[in-house]
């Protein structure tokens, strides 16, 4: 399953353009569902996963299109209930976010990732953040803004310094995502911030290297280090050909790389995660790590890091989507 309407669509069909071939690849017999289209025939399929990431997520008008194609690509149907498992190549909105993990427990369905109740926390930051400093990992101060309501910006500066990070609460892939250096930038930042969700954090801004950690079947994979031509990991930097230079295993002391993987693994276990997930951090200026979010359906397409970071143990993508899959299947 992949597709879908969020804001991270064409992710999410990048990801399915490298599963499908992959576990064709290993012999198994594979259904490519969009869930906002339904069953893709043959030729649809080809069409879609041909198509790359956009430099910007899908609009409105765009999704609204996708929804209109529905009953198109629908008409090649068949019973879900006889697959052995549901490959969920989803994220962002209902398809990261628990409601179709919950349909699928409702269901008796095996799927791959972790169930509702985890996938709701991992994507609710504000949640995520109580959670990380629970079980003893820094995670930078934020504040909440609530639907509606305006931020104070002497009041924000004083609680977190400048700049601050102004973000949607329950987005991935950095969308609506804006540093904000000086006052008169936050209101800006914020109404752009809530054309993707009702409710904005504020958080620290952590100057300094960005490092992430993969989980795979409760072993943290090596370190890999993402450096970026800009201030974040934005969007582009993602997804685009040369966006950033990601380096496995990253150039860190034995040291530090295993507190980062301690961290890693402590946050994975607060959230109840399932086989695999992938967490973000930055070190400041002193050394200091700062766990800034917990990927629950991390990419997997080309430039993906949790993929990067398998190769880099020893575990090419292939071996990497059976044992994903074969983990599923076990009772939960």
């Amino acid at each position: 399953m992949f597709g879908g309407t969020s804001e991270e669509r064409d992710v999410s069909i990048a990801s399915a353009a490298q599963i499908i071939p992959a576990l064709r690849g290993l012999g198994h017999e594979v259904f490519a569902v969009d869930t906002a289209a339904g069953r893709l025939p043959a030729a649809a399929e080809r069409r879609l996963l041909a198509a790359g990431v956009a430099p910007q997520p899908p609009s409105d008008e765009e999704i609204a299109r996708v929804r209109g194609s529905a009953l198109t690509l629908s008409s090649a149907t068949f019973d879900i209930r006889e697959v052995d498992v549901v490959f969920l190549a989803l994220h962002g909105g209902a398809g990261e976010d628990g409601r179709l993990q919950a349909m699928l427990d409702l269901a008796g369905l095996a799927y791959t990732g972790s169930d509702h109740t985890s996938s709701a926390a991992a994507m609710d930051k504000d949640l995520s953040k109580r959670l990380f400093r629970a079980a003893g990992v820094p995670t930078p101060d934020w504040l909440m803004v609530p639907a509606g309501a305006p931020a104070d910006a002497s009041a924000v500066g004083a609680a977190l310094g400048w700049p601050v990070v102004v973000k949607p609460n329950q987005q991935g892939s950095t969308v609506g995502l804006s540093v904000v250096r000086e006052p008169a930038q936050l209101l800006s930042a914020i109404e752009q911030a809530r054309l993707y969700g009702a409710e904005i954090m504020l958080e620290r801004f952590v100057a300094g290297r960005e490092f992430t950690v993969g989980i795979l079947e409760g072993v943290a994979l090596p370190v890999g280090e993402i450096i970026t031509p800009g201030e974040v990991f934005d969007y582009q930097s993602k997804y685009q050909v040369g966006g950033a230079n990601e380096i496995f295993p990253a150039d860190l002391a034995a040291t530090e790389a295993a507190q980062l993987q301690r961290y890693a693994l402590q946050v994975h276990a607060a959230l109840k995660l399932g086989v695999y997930s992938r967490a973000d951090f930055r070190r400041d200026a002193d050394g200091g790590f700062w766990c800034l979010e917990v990927n629950s359906l991390p990419g997997m397409t080309a430039t993906s890091l949790l993929p990067q970071a398998a190769r880099a143990a020893g575990i090419g993508f292939p071996e990497l989507l059976e044992r994903i899959c074969r983990s599923a299947i076990r009772p939960r």
